[in-house]
């Protein structure tokens, strides 16, 4: 029983990306398209990274599972914005190094994603998710909010979204 469950539950989620597998028009750039995953339902993390994962080769399902832990600040724990985090994924994927041995790469990447957190922090006030929402400490439940209209307009983080989604243009991709 447990099993045909947990299977329907999987079938049923399945349905879900499928139906949300949103393509990117090619006249939308993509902080538009990041704003519009948000407003599809996906969290912050996910609609940050998922716009921008055909760049390097990963599909909508996977960039999603990937990134899908950090929104809410990690786990809906309010602490580093889950935009943030994906900026930094992002960055990784295009600049990261694969080599332990290579330090100059390695103070690179933490370089770029130091001035790409400043940067937000500029624009935003802070790269820490409780702090942009203005709210005291983690949320009790690990349960995330119900998206409705209010939500939506509530929150700041259509324009958070969007504020990361252009820095990694300005940052990544601004000289192609």
């Amino acid at each position: 029983m447990i099993l045909v469950h947990a299977e329907a539950e999987r079938s049923i989620r399945n349905a879900v990306v499928r139906m949300h597998n949103i393509q990117r028009p090619e006249v939308c750039s993509r902080p538009d398209y990041a704003v519009k995953l948000f407003k599809s339902g996906f969290n912050c993390a996910q609609s940050v990274f998922a716009a921008y994962a055909d760049l390097f080769g990963l599909d909508f399902e996977t960039s999603l599972k990937m990134s899908g832990a950090l929104g809410g600040g990690v786990g809906r724990m309010r602490e580093v914005c889950g935009a943030v985090l994906s900026m930094s994924l992002v960055a990784g994927l295009k600049e990261g190094n694969a080599n332990p041995e290579d330090e100059e790469a390695k103070a690179h990447i933490y370089e770029l994603v130091r001035k790409m957190s400043d940067m937000f922090r500029e624009r935003q006030g802070s790269i820490i998710c409780r702090e942009i929402l203005g709210i005291e400490g983690m949320e009790e439940s690990s349960r995330p909010s119900v998206r409705t209209p209010e939500f939506y307009s509530s929150r700041p983080c259509a324009g958070i979204i969007k504020c990361a989604a252009q820095i990694i243009d300005e940052v990544l991709f601004s000289k192609e």
